[in-house]
């Protein structure tokens, strides 16, 4: 049976994954209603059906990434803060299958267990000082 840490860190690989995927069942399986999203582009709060709509018709596509240096603390039984640096290739939707770009970036997640299960509220993400932003 895996650890706390690890069914975390596999959550949010899922999550990652159902992006790249493009599985908005899966991911809005795994998302409070409603989450927040900090990025460079502001903050937002959104239910299942406004995530929906950006996975399936955002400006940008994830393409892959890689995950990395992964801390998980639990502040609670119920609570789980994930940080970890991601290395990711998106590219824009019109665009297709081309290649991407590729950014690195610092991220935070912090997870609530309820009665089904774990789910995504927060999640946070930075440019890293490998990837700084372009003005």
């Amino acid at each position: 049976m895996a650890n706390p840490s690890e069914t975390l860190i596999d959550l949010e690989n899922r999550f990652w994954q159902a992006i790249v995927d493009r599985d908005a069942d899966t991911a809005t399986g795994l998302l409070c209603e409603p989450a927040l999203m900090v990025t460079s582009h502001g903050a937002l709060q959104f239910d299942h059906s406004g995530y929906r709509a950006m996975a399936e018709n955002g400006p940008m596509t994830l393409k892959s990434y890689e995950l990395s240096d992964m801390h998980v603390v639990f502040p609670n039984d119920d609570t789980a803060v994930l940080t970890y640096h991601v290395k990711q290739e998106v590219s824009p939707r019109e665009k297709g299958d081309g290649v991407g770009s590729f950014q690195e970036m610092n991220d935070t997640s912090t997870w609530v267990k309820d009665r089904q299960g774990w789910k995504c509220v927060m999640h946070t993400e930075t440019p890293s000082a490998a990837n700084p932003p372009k003005h």
